[in-house]
């Protein structure tokens, strides 16, 4: 499926893999987000395409109310204005984990060893791990006609995504390069680009079939723009953390899947950081 010429996972040996690590080390530290083009081969974009199309109907669909912290109730505490009062309605869906066949091709990617080991290069990292979460580690978001998805963070320090299926118009990937920190929120520039006061913090990216980007979703602010015309947007989400044991809060799961697992009942043993979420 990896275009092995370009990307040639598992020979660490080879200058076109040192090549593609440099690039995405540069792109991930000058804006927190690197696209590997053309990752995947054409001869396989009809599958992938196949593959979520048959998945899509599984996907967990809900309208509801949110905040880029994908929190519940709001902490009555929390001053005037800041960005966690801010509810967004979220309409877009999640395929989980378990209900993508190990047969399919996002499937089979996620859990190759040489897979993972070139993300711990691009990432600078010594290794990389699957989420414990059978839900979240890896599922396929659908966006469809009218929708979008707002402003968020991830759960997870590092966001591997490739869209399968690109709609027509609208689907634009608009993030902010780590605008907080594991040790910093940064609640003024969040509010600013709720307010649309933020342009500078933004930056866009037009994502093309077989693409695979890399990202730090904890940190970077993000959302998909709405999407308009009868063929929904998907994007394969590929999640890893740089410790392992990592699964979501039960609310933010719940909201994303509409169910938990035993998994998820248990206390967090493993957390990234401390922050809200």
């Amino acid at each position: 499926m990896v275009d092995t010429e370009r990307y040639p996972l598992g020979n660490r040996c080879a200058e076109t893999y040192s090549a593609a690590v440099a690039r995405a080390r540069t792109a991930l530290a000058a804006d927190g987000c690197a696209v590997l083009p053309g990752f995947v081969r054409d001869s396989w974009l009809d599958r992938l395409r196949t593959e979520g199309r048959d998945v899509a109907p599984r996907a967990f669909v809900e309208t509801r109310t949110v905040n880029v912290y994908n929190t519940g109730a709001v902490d009555e505490s929390l001053p005037p204005g800041h960005p966690a009062r801010v509810r967004f309605e979220r309409g877009n869906a999640f395929v989980a984990r378990d209900h993508i066949p190990d047969s399919a091709a996002i499937h089979r990617l996620y859990r190759d060893a040489g897979f993972q080991a070139f993300l711990a290069d691009c990432f600078g990292l010594a290794q990389l791990h699957e989420l414990a979460d059978p839900l979240a580690g890896l599922c396929l978001n659908v966006v469809t006609d009218g929708r979008s998805h707002p402003w968020h963070f991830d759960t997870n320090e590092f966001a591997i995504s490739m869209l399968t299926q690109a709609p027509e118009a609208g689907g634009v990937f608009e993030y902010c390069p780590d605008i907080r920190s594991a040790g910093a929120e940064n609640p003024d520039d969040v509010a600013d680009v709720l307010a649309g006061r933020g342009e500078h913090l933004i930056r866009r990216i037009a994502l093309r079939p077989g693409d695979l980007q890399l990202f730090r979703g904890r940190y970077s602010l993000h959302r998909v723009t709405e999407v308009a015309g009868p063929t929904d947007r998907h994007s394969a989400i590929f999640s890893f953390s740089e410790r392992p044991g990592v699964v979501g809060s039960p609310d933010r799961t719940r909201q994303l899947f509409g169910r938990v697992t035993d998994v998820h009942d248990r206390p967090r043993a493993v957390r990234v950081d401390e922050l809200m979420d």
